[in-house]
């Protein structure tokens, strides 16, 4: 029944998603936050961002207060998720067995293997592409001097110091990289994104949506925004899925089972995300260092 009704409501095409698109962010923000419209929410929040530029000092320490308590609020659910997972395991495992377990693993699969893609196809031709050499001596270093502490400490920020040692030992621009890795660790998520965009389209296929090119285009540039706010903290990124999958017109409900999934893969799937995130700042920074750039 929940399928179909999926089904019924999922955008046919391209300029349906994108007309849903458009109708959630000029939603009022009243019932963008009643029904959980998170396109709607993000485009209010902008708007009245820019509007608190012009605030009172005692303003904008409130509403900073206030971010900060919702962040720790956000922390705090964190920490409890693995009882949670323990749960959904438990009454999966109980009601079908260890096979549905495979499937978790085929999913895992592919989110490690678009990942791996990133790292040592996409990456390497960009920076091939700005330094005019072979860029894998530089990708290799960078996956095992950054990519594996990540990978342990699950945090880009915790990373920084580490990503500042081998930015040192690899002669780069003090000046440069003092500014990149910091923003880097905050803003370049492709981990993130990857995560955002596979879950998503895997809810999509076990709904029976169909994804086209364009609408799967669409899905990444928002995804891809949306990592670049991804909370800092383990898991952050599957917080997001439920906005990717507004654009299908996915009920929340269903977009937090995937949710739920994600945090039952987390362990493996975040480390790995993180070891990306953190790799590719220190190597997209050599390779824009006039060190290395041609």
């Amino acid at each position: 029944m929940v399928k179909d009704v999926v089904e019924q409501s999922a955008p046919k095409s391209l300029k349906e998603v994108l007309t849903n698109l458009l109708m959630n962010l000029v939603a009022n923000p009243v019932d963008a936050i009643a029904n959980a419209n998170y396109m709607g929410i993000l485009a209010w929040a902008l708007l009245i961002g820019f509007a608190l530029r012009q605030a009172s000092d005692s303003t904008r320490v409130m509403v900073n207060d206030f971010a900060d308590a919702i962040s720790k609020v956000v922390k705090w659910v964190i920490a409890f998720a693995p009882f949670g997972i323990l749960g959904l395991v438990a009454e999966t495992v109980a009601t079908t067995g260890f096979a549905s377990l495979r499937r978790y693993g085929e999913l895992l699969a592919v989110l490690l293997g678009c990942m791996a893609f990133i790292a040592l196809v996409v990456n390497p031709i960009i920076v091939a592409f700005k330094i005019g050499k072979n860029p894998y001596p530089l990708v290799f270093t960078c996956l095992r001097e950054s990519g594996i502490t990540a990978f342990f400490t699950r945090s880009s920020a915790a990373n920084i110091p580490v990503n500042m040692n081998l930015a040192h030992k690899l002669g780069l621009h003090e000046d440069t990289y003092s500014v990149t890795l910091p923003l880097g660790a905050t803003i370049n998520m492709a981990g993130a994104a990857i995560t955002i965009n596979v879950l998503t389209l895997a809810a999509a296929h076990t709904f029976g949506i169909e994804v086209s090119f364009g609408s799967a285009l669409l899905l990444s540039l928002v995804a891809t925004i949306s990592a670049c706010g991804a909370s800092g903290v383990p898991g952050g990124s599957l917080l997001l899925i439920p906005l990717a999958c507004s654009l299908f017109n996915i009920p929340n409900d269903m977009a937090m089972q995937v949710v739920a999934i994600g945090f039952v893969i987390s362990v493996v799937q975040d480390s790995t995300e993180t070891a990306l995130n953190s790799s590719t700042d220190v190597l997209f920074t050599a390779a824009a260092d006039p060190k290395y750039a041609r």
